[in-house]
C-alpha cells in the first residue's frame, strides 16, 4: 500500500464544491470515480481544502492510498485522460503514509478577483466578481495592514464552522490593481496564511470592498477584527471571484 499526493487545478463553475454530495457533481466525486476506474479499487481521496460551489483552484492537494503498481509520478498523466477538461492534475507523487493534507503544517495562498468597470466582460463572468462602483484602492491597501499577524478572526467566519479555535495567522495581504485601459480595472486581493475559517477570505474581500466604497474607514479595521463580531465586518463576497492559488507544506 502506498500513498499518492495529487496537486489539483479546476474551474469550479459546474460543480457543487469539493466535497461529495448526493445527486450533485463535485470535484471529489470526479476524482474518486476516475481513480477507482484506473486502479480497479474503491478509492476515496482526502482533500486539503473543501471549497464551496463556484470556487476555483490552481493548487488544491488530495491524497489516496492504493495497491496499484503505477508509479506515483505517472498518475497525473493517466488521470488527466479520464477527468473532465475542467479538472486537471498538475502533479502526482508518492508521499509517506503519515502525510495528511489537512493536518500537516502549511501555508495557503488565496486570490480574490474583482472586475471594476462600467459593464461586465463575458470572459470574466465565471472567474471574477463584477463591481461597477468607484473603488479607493489606496484605502483598501491601507486597511490590509490590520490583518497581518495572529488574530482571533471569529468576526470573519460564517456561521456553522466546526473548528477548535478561530485564531489564525495571516502572513501577507495585498491589493493589486491591473489597468485594462480606460476606466477598466482588474483588482486582485491576495492573502497568505496558516489556515482560513469558513468563508474567511470571501468576508475579507467583502470587507475590503466596503473600504474601497468608503463605507468603512481603513482606521476602523483593527477594531472590527478585535470585536470578533460577524456583524461588524463586511458582506461575504460571491464565490466565483475566489481561487486557491497554492498550498505549501512547511
Amino acid at each position: 500500500m502506498k500513498r499518492i499526493k495529487l496537486t489539483v487545478a479546476y474551474d469550479g463553475t459546474n460543480y457543487h464544491g469539493w466535497q461529495v454530495q448526493p445527486n450533485a457533481d463535485t470535484i471529489e466525486g470526479e476524482l474518486n470515480k476516475a481513480i477507482s476506474e484506473l486502479t480497479g479499487e474503491q478509492i476515496e481521496v482526502i482533500g486539503a481544502s473543501r471549497t464551496d460551489a463556484g470556487v476555483h483552484e490552481l493548487g488544491n492537494v488530495a491524497v489516496f492510498d492504493t495497491e496499484s503498481r503505477i508509479p506515483g509520478e505517472k498518475f497525473s498523466y493517466a488521470l488527466n485522460q479520464r477527468l473532465p477538461e475542467d479538472i486537471i492534475i498538475q502533479k502526482s507523487e508518492e508521499v509517506g503514509k503519515d502525510f495528511h493534507p489537512r493536518y500537516h503544517e502549511c501555508r495557503k495562498t488565496y486570490e480574490y478577483t474583482i472586475l471594476n468597470r462600467k459593464f461586465p466582460l463575458p470572459e470574466y463572468r465565471n472567474t471574477a466578481h463584477f463591481d461597477y462602483g468607484k473603488l479607493d484602492i489606496e484605502a483598501m491597501k491601507k486597511a490590509c495592514k490590520a490583518f497581518i499577524g495572529e488574530h482571533d478572526f471569529a468576526g470573519f467566519c460564517s456561521a456553522g464552522a466546526q473548528v477548535k479555535t478561530t485564531v489564525r495567522t495571516i502572513y501577507s495581504l495585498e491589493v493589486e490593481c491591473l489597468e485594462l485601459g480606460g476606466n477598466n480595472r482588474l483588482i486582485k486581493i491576495r492573502v497568505n496564511g496558516n489556515g482560513f475559517l469558513y468563508n474567511m477570505v470571501r468576508i475579507i474581500a467583502g470587507t475590503l470592498l466596503e473600504v474601497g466604497k468608503g463605507n468603512i474607514a481603513p482606521e476602523q479595521m483593527e477594531d472590527i477584527i478585535k470585536s470578533t463580531d460577524r456583524k461588524e465586518a463586511g458582506p461575504t463576497a460571491p464565490a466565483k471571484g475566489l481561487k486557491l492559488v497554492e498550498i505549501r507544506y512547511v
